[in-house]
């Protein structure tokens, strides 16, 4: 009578165990070093969106002599012009971004532009908390709520 254990493949209980304990293991250890990539990675798409529209404000300035406040609720076609999110849609993005007058200051005078991430227009799944608020003024001031954000 031959061995019947003799020709079976596969896994013992306890192989498949260990396999589990270690990739949960590496599991545990790279998945904050990835959300810390894809929030440096967002955090580019938001300075980027935000360079992009002051160069678009700076061209209204050079043709009108003032800049333009906007947000997600502007109804007019000047102020539609300009994107409210940092990515390619709105569901796509990490940042809400809007146009105000800097403080003590008017629109014609200087603008402020501001990248508000996770709000419920966006991708309200994303948050940053150690930069928050992105900033970027027309006088050349970037800031943002944390440390090293630019």
């Amino acid at each position: 009578m031959p061995n019947s254990r003799c020709g079976r493949t596969g896994f013992t209980l306890i192989e498949l165990l260990v396999t589990i304990v270690i990739v949960a293991l590496l599991a545990t250890i790279a998945l904050p070093s990835y959300q810390f990539a894809v929030r440096k990675v967002k955090r580019a798409e938001g300075r980027a969106a935000l360079l992009k529209l002051m160069q678009q404000q700076e061209q209204l300035y050079s043709q009108r002599m003032t800049y333009l406040a906007f947000s997600s609720s502007s109804t007019t076609p000047d102020q539609q012009r300009f994107a409210w999110f940092s990515a390619d849609s709105a569901a796509a993005s990490a940042y809400e971004i809007d146009a105000l007058a800097c403080p003590g200051l008017r629109i014609a005078e200087c603008v402020l532009l501001r990248a508000r991430p996770g709000t419920s227009r966006v991708n309200a799944g994303f948050s940053d908390k150690q930069c928050g608020t992105l900033r970027l003024d027309s006088l050349g001031h970037k800031d943002a709520d944390g440390r090293d954000c630019w």
